[in-house]
């Protein structure tokens, strides 16, 4: 396995940050500081460094230092699947009345097409408090949870998902027109068709790899287990039917309900509606029906078979960007944390107020303080 790991970190007019860096060999970063001083802004930047919109998913004009000139930059040298390699990204600042920022990605100062070339080097893993009601929340944010999942396995996951959901739109867009194309339809519907067949074969088998890698953990972690499955048809048809058969199915179900998409305003069936089933196991219940202490502890559980799994399925150990997560454990608790990371052998960043609470991240751990927009090692 070839972890993936963070050698040195720069930051500029990134939110709190006008300029500011690391450098660590460490493979458990801990950032401590109070509330505010930007501690997730530090893993945002770092998430930025991964297929995909980053860990909050935030505009790119909002993540610019409201004391610059718009313009933002993160870049980090890196080791991972290939190697070294320097990662960069960021905007520039607005020319006169341009509209619309425009992300650039670098790797070895040479550009690259978006983000998803970085999958290629790094692959992460991340656990935020905005999870926490992951659970009870919308179908929606637990299907970007689990695509969000499978990213770390295939980097080509979001590109996917995202065309598919362009073609859902061009696909309402037409039905709204009284007289629409019948010919114009068939030809969208057979591209979302494909592109619905492609996201959902790649949950279904992820699925089925983490439900197997929760049930293997069993009583070997401190972390509750939990049964998973996806309610989509799609994705379970597709573990026993040719994808060529899907498809047609769902070709046919497109053309027999666009009067009923069209009243509707929008597409009533597809992968774009799947939802996660998750289940303490301990307990055999829903996860929805978990105390708020047990639904924690089984997300953390969730993430860190995860993350065993991409370092089996991809042969690269994820990096791992857990916020505020052991400040909600007991003792006992977050030493075994601690135990379980290290064993999976990647680099963790982990972000709390309590410097306490890092007490037992080890030799291999190093501490930085963070405050003011400066990021300060312990070790001097």
């Amino acid at each position: 396995m070839t972890p993936s790991r963070i050698h040195r970190l720069t930051l500029s007019h990134f939110r709190n940050y006008r300029a500011a860096g690391l450098v660590t060999r460490a493979d458990m970063v801990a950032l401590v500081g109070p509330n505010g001083a930007g501690k997730t802004n530090c893993l945002e930047a770092i998430s930025l460094l991964s297929p995909g919109r980053g860990l909050r998913r935030a505009t790119l004009e909002d993540i610019a230092d409201n004391q610059g000139d718009g313009s933002w930059a993160v870049s980090a040298e890196a080791e991972g699947a290939l190697g070294l390699a320097t990662l960069g990204t960021g905007i520039e600042a607005p020319r006169g009345e341009a509209q619309g920022a425009q992300r650039r990605c670098r790797i070895d100062r040479e550009t690259v097409a978006s983000a998803t070339a970085f999958g290629d080097h790094l692959r992460m893993v991340w656990l935020t408090p905005a999870m926490d009601g992951l659970f009870l929340g919308a179908a929606s944010e637990r299907r970007r949870f689990f695509d969000r999942l499978v990213l770390a396995i295939d980097s080509q996951h979001s590109s996917r998902v995202s065309a598919l959901e362009r073609s859902l739109r061009s696909r309402n867009r037409l039905l709204e027109v009284r007289n629409f194309d019948d010919h114009w339809c068939d030809a969208i519907e057979r591209e979302t068709a494909e592109l619905a067949v492609a996201v959902a074969a790649m949950r279904g088998q992820t699925a089925v790899k983490l439900a197997a890698m929760l049930r293997a953990r069993g009583e070997m972690s401190a972390f509750p287990s939990a049964n998973i499955a996806l309610d989509g048809w799609m994705e379970n048809a597709l573990l026993s039917e040719p994808a060529t058969s899907v498809e047609d199915r769902y070709r046919r179900i497109l053309r027999e309900q666009r009067a009923r998409d069209a009243a509707a305003g929008r597409t009533l069936d597809g992968p774009h509606l799947t939802d996660l089933q998750v289940v303490y196991a301990p307990k055999n219940m829903p996860a929805r029906d978990a105390s708020t202490g047990e639904q924690k502890a089984l997300l953390i559980g969730l993430v860190l078979a995860h993350a065993t799994l991409v370092a089996e399925t991809t042969g690269i150990g994820p990096l791992l960007l857990l916020d505020e997560v052991v400040a909600h454990l007991d003792p006992n608790r977050r030493s075994a944390l601690f135990g379980e990371l290290a064993k999976l052998g990647v680099q963790v960043w982990l972000t709390g107020a309590d410097p306490a609470a890092f007490g037992d991240i080890g030799a291999s751990g190093e501490i930085f303080d963070v405050e003011n927009g400066r990021i300060i090692s312990r070790r001097g």
